[in-house]
C-alpha cells in the first residue's frame, strides 16, 4: 500500500511551486503543473531514503526497526 502525503501547490506568475506538508524540505519548483507534481514526487522519494539511510547510519549496531502507524 502507497503511503500519501499532501502537496501544496500554486502557480506563482509563470512559474509552478510546491511543498509536501508533511516533509519539511522537500519544495520544487517547475514550468507546468504536472512537471511540478513529478518533480515533488521524485524529491519526496530521494528525501525519504536519504532520511532513513541517515537514521539507519546514526543508529550504528544493534538497533531494531519498528513500523509505526497514525490514525488518517
Amino acid at each position: 500500500m502507497a503511503t500519501e502525503y499532501t502537496a501544496v501547490i500554486k502557480q506563482e506568475g509563470d512559474w509552478w511551486i510546491g511543498w509536501i506538508e508533511e516533509v519539511p524540505g522537500v519544495n520544487c519548483q517547475e514550468r507546468t503543473r504536472q512537471e511540478l507534481v513529478e518533480s515533488l514526487r521524485v524529491t519526496l522519494q530521494e528525501a525519504i531514503e536519504f532520511n532513513r539511510e541517515d537514521a539507519i547510519a546514526s543508529a550504528g549496531s544493534g538497533y531494531s526497526e519498528e513500523k509505526i502507524a497514525i490514525p488518517a
